[in-house]
């Protein structure tokens, strides 16, 4: 390629806030959930790159990106009739035979949404403030759009679309209350890759109260690494998630505290192309014990991206945690 720009590009990164930052020089989009993708086009080639630098074109044929010269940074995603995000379509598209990439690329088509344009022509745009790459983006967005005669107004070509952008806080707040959070950049920031300055990411975060139903050995021999949860669908408690991260100390406290309620028995997880195929087995306990966890997604029955400890409930009864209570909005 002659562009400005080679693969592979680091890029920029969010710090993670509590509360929207506010101010004249801050804009927000809202926060999607799919694959960050950095796609480079020079003449009619295309090369889309992964946030961990791997090639990603093979699995999205569908896929095509006007001929120009450019490069965009955004992200793949996979919409529902309603136009939903839905993740875990997204990551069925990660798979090895070609025969099944195509049937996919044709029955769960994906998208691309841009947000950020980092280079045009030969210029690099990457210590361009924000604000300017923005709307140089936004410029020439309408090589990613034709005409719809029958309705008189520019769409999506190639499955290639624009994000919304809005200085309004309370459109922010909005989809801050609705989806799974909103991104806020500064106007003035440069692109700096693989840094987390000039953007800043607030999840939505909810709340579950979930019964203890296992638990998977750490590292380390004599500790616990992560604890199983589980909800009420009827008569059954199913498996949604789990919770990690614990300190040294907890890891071996909760070992006493989990072993008088383990059944002798144990649990399997469904093997993923994220563990390599391995079984991840837990160890099975009595249900008895409940957690209030936090959570900022949920999509096909489970939390995604591990749950946070918040207290254990002991005035809960397991029985009240009900699957019909996570929020898989």
């Amino acid at each position: 390629m002659t562009l400005p720009l080679s693969p592979p590009i680091e890029p920029q990164l969010a710090l993670s806030r509590k509360l929207l930052p506010l101010g004249e020089e801050w804009v927000y989009e809202q926060k999607l959930d799919g694959f960050r993708a950095i796609v480079f086009v020079d003449g009619d080639q295309t090369y889309i790159q992964s946030r961990g630098g791997k090639a990603l074109a093979r699995y999205f044929p569908e896929l095509s990106f006007a001929p120009g010269a450019y490069v965009l940074d955004g992200e793949l995603v996979i919409r529902d009739a309603e136009g939903n995000l839905e993740f875990d379509a997204l990551q069925s598209r990660i798979h090895p035979a070609e025969s099944r990439i195509a049937l996919l690329a044709s029955e769960i088509p994906a998208s691309y949404v841009a947000f950020d344009l980092l280079a045009e022509g030969e210029e690099s745009l990457l210590e361009t403030p924000f604000g300017e790459r923005r709307a140089r983006l936004e410029k020439t967005s309408a090589a990613f759009a034709v005409m719809d005669t029958a309705n008189a107004a520019l769409v999506p070509a190639g499955q290639v679309e624009v994000s919304a952008l809005s200085a309004d806080p309370a459109r922010a707040e909005q989809w801050l209350r609705r989806t799974e959070g909103t991104m806020a950049k500064q106007l003035g920031a440069p692109y700096l890759p693989g840094k987390r300055k000039g953007m800043a990411k607030v999840k939505r975060e909810r709340t579950i109260e979930c019964v203890v139903m296992g638990w998977r050995p750490g590292k380390e021999e004599g500790t616990v690494g992560s604890l199983i949860l589980g909800l009420y669908d009827g008569d059954e408690l199913r498996s949604v998630g789990h919770i990690s991260g614990f300190t040294a100390e907890t890891k071996r406290g909760l070992r006493t505290l989990l072993e008088p309620l383990a059944t002798g028995q144990s649990g399997t997880a469904e093997p993923s192309r994220w563990t390599g195929g391995r079984e991840l087995e837990w160890v099975a306990l009595r249900p008895e014990l409940v957690i209030e966890v936090g959570y900022d997604h949920a999509s096909a029955g489970r939390i995604r991206h591990g749950a946070r400890f918040h207290r254990f409930r002991d005035d809960k009864a397991p029985e009240e945690c009900l699957f019909e209570h996570l929020d898989q909005g």
